[in-house]
């Protein structure tokens, strides 16, 4: 098993916040919502712990990426109200101290056990595409679009859809739209997902040269959406 290594881990943004502690970071995480620099920094400093038990643990390389990247979304929703303060059932060190580490591994075990992970064939993620933060932060992003601009995102990145067959079944469940309406809509739905991600993880991750975008002008690659939303 060869653990990945991630770009991320090496942009001045994510590098800037080595020197944070665990608990410093979780802090930051949770009273910024609106920054993903403190998550992704997290993440390179643990991704390959998680890596490593998920890789040990599902034998098919598809299915463990899969359930990566779903392990690092619960933490992500998780660690929103994590509290390391001790308490009776705390996961403790040799110290005494509730560290952010062990409650991470046994969060990924608990996943780890309760994982019901599809068959290959159905699983159209690439980790290399679309790693864990990115993932996060598009899906939340994603959640701020209103309904018709998601359903349509979707319907095109997801489910292939032309215009047309977009347009057909929005007029069923009774919205006025033509295949022309949905084709200049599509961009706004495009520009405004990207405007909903965190200032710092389009930096991060659409800016990056080490990463595939659209353009020059650090948009996201269609590939990064329908992996997120697939």
């Amino acid at each position: 098993m060869q653990i990945p290594t991630f770009p991320e881990a090496h942009h001045p943004i994510v590098k800037s916040l080595f020197h944070h502690s665990d608990r410093e970071l979780l802090t930051l995480y949770q009273r910024y919502p609106q920054e993903g620099k403190y998550f992704t920094a997290l993440f390179c400093r643990y991704s390959a712990i998680v890596y490593t038990l998920v890789h040990h643990s599902v034998t098919s390389p598809v299915r463990a990426d899969y359930l990566f990247v779903l392990i690092w979304q619960r933490i992500f929703h998780e660690m929103r109200s994590l509290d390391l303060n001790p308490s009776a059932d705390a996961n403790e060190d040799e110290t005494g101290e509730v560290t952010l580490q062990n409650w991470l591994i046994q969060l990924t075990a608990l996943s780890i056990d309760q994982a019901q992970l599809p068959d290959v064939e159905a699983i159209q993620y690439s980790l290399e595409t679309a790693p864990p933060p990115l993932w996060c932060y598009l899906q939340q992003a994603l959640d701020l679009l209103d309904p018709r601009a998601r359903l349509m995102v979707v319907m095109s990145q997801t489910f292939k859809w032309s215009e047309t067959r977009i347009a057909a079944y929005l007029q069923a469940e009774g919205e006025r739209l033509t295949p022309a309406d949905v084709a200049r809509e599509l961009p706004s739905g495009y520009r405004q997902l990207e405007a909903n991600l965190p200032e710092d993880i389009r930096a991060i991750y659409l800016e990056s040269s080490d990463r595939p975008v659209e353009s020059s002008n650090g948009e996201f690659s269609s590939e990064q959406v329908s992996q997120e939303i697939s």
